[in-house]
């Protein structure tokens, strides 16, 4: 072995701490996870308090926003139907023809563009945009798009006139 081996061998380049999270990844963390949990209520009518235990428990949940996770989950699975009406009329089919992934992805945004004024009606798009790119369907990212993009323009006209006058 020679002299350099050794010395590295002995004296190893010392770690680099990991990078926390920005605020945003933490976000879109916790959208994934919710729309994980939100998906699996969908499709097996699990108790919700059970799903999200069963997340807590088995997901690594150190790069998200937890409270948002919560958040997420609880208020579109308590809010479904009103949320569903939110963005039933602009679609082309019923709510029942819907990819579950679709679904669960309209109602996080529906959920965000209503009830979270806080966070860009831009980013619920890209938001939503990248997770039906992430687990939907091949083209379901243009579809959650234009939906989503009309009901921002509904429930988000003064924000979207006041970006436009800027």
């Amino acid at each position: 072995m020679s002299e350099v081996e050794t010395t590295n061998d002995q004296n190893p380049a010392p770690k680099r701490k990991a990078k926390k999270p920005s605020r945003s990844q933490m976000r879109s963390a916790s959208r994934r996870l919710a729309l994980q949990a939100i998906y699996q209520w969908q499709m097996n009518h699990s108790s919700v308090n059970e799903i999200e235990t069963q997340f807590t428990l088995d997901q690594d949940m150190s790069d998200c926003d937890k409270a948002y996770f919560r958040e997420l989950l609880q208020g579109v699975t308590s809010r479904a139907k009103k949320l569903d009406d939110l963005f039933e009329e602009l679609l082309d089919r019923s709510l029942s023809e819907l990819d579950s992934i679709e679904l669960a992805v309209m109602r996080i945004g529906a959920f965000e563009l209503s009830e979270r004024l806080d966070v860009p009606y831009r980013v619920v798009i890209n938001e939503g945009v990248e997770l039906a790119k992430g687990f939907g369907a091949t083209e379901s990212h243009k579809y959650v798009n234009g939906i989503l993009d009309k009901l921002a323009q509904r429930v988000r006209r003064e924000e979207i006139a006041a970006r436009r006058n800027s």
